[in-house]
């Protein structure tokens, strides 16, 4: 089974497909269908007795992005449904109670800005300004991302939190049982 692909390492394998083609990209968009069968996107929820770790899926993907203005366009959208931690009696909760996922089927990041510049070789840091959907609603985020490229081979990455209860979502926290009412995500992607 392929592991999914975050929203974030989508947009900066765009990035990457354009410092590749270099000078003459310029002025040019770059289009990127996404395939998530070189990345994951894990998360992590901090508990009082016990962390929850899990994971999700992509169910699809495409992005145009503009690297003289650094305007990204497109959508990356995650099944909410395949969210799973190994736990069958909590993934059931998770996705009836918490987040709604028969009602709410898809998790969806729209970027519309990078800031910073991803050098050709080596290590870079950039940041993708975008609209994070979950639960039905909307909201702004700034995500930071690592971008590596050495001998033609492209590896990104990318860790933020997810403030849910804020954002609505309801905290799984029982009687004994507290748990953190933000998530950590961490995603990777790989590209030859």
């Amino acid at each position: 089974m392929a592991k999914a692909i975050d929203p974030l390492n989508a947009i900066a394998g765009a990035i990457c497909w354009a410092t590749l083609l270099g000078p003459a990209a310029l002025g040019q968009q770059i289009v990127l269908d996404l395939a998530p069968a070189r990345a994951s996107v894990h998360f992590t929820l901090g508990a009082a007795l016990h962390t929850v770790h899990g994971s999700f899926q992509v169910k699809s993907g495409a992005l145009r992005f503009d690297p003289a203005s650094g305007k990204i366009s497109g959508e990356v959208v995650v099944d909410a449904a395949s969210g799973e931690s190994g736990d069958a009696s909590r993934d059931q909760r998770m996705h009836k109670s918490i987040l709604e996922s028969a009602r709410y089927p898809e998790i969806a990041f729209a970027p519309d800005r990078v800031d910073g510049t991803v050098a050709p070789s080596g290590a870079s840091q950039i940041q993708v300004h975008g609209t994070f959907r979950i639960h039905g609603a909307a909201h702004e985020i700034m995500l930071p991302v690592q971008v590596q490229m050495a001998n033609g081979r492209i590896d990104v990455h990318t860790a933020f939190e997810i403030p849910y209860v804020k954002w609505g979502l309801k905290n799984p926290s029982t009687l004994f049982l507290r748990v953190s009412d933000k998530v950590e995500i961490d995603a990777t992607a790989h590209m030859p």
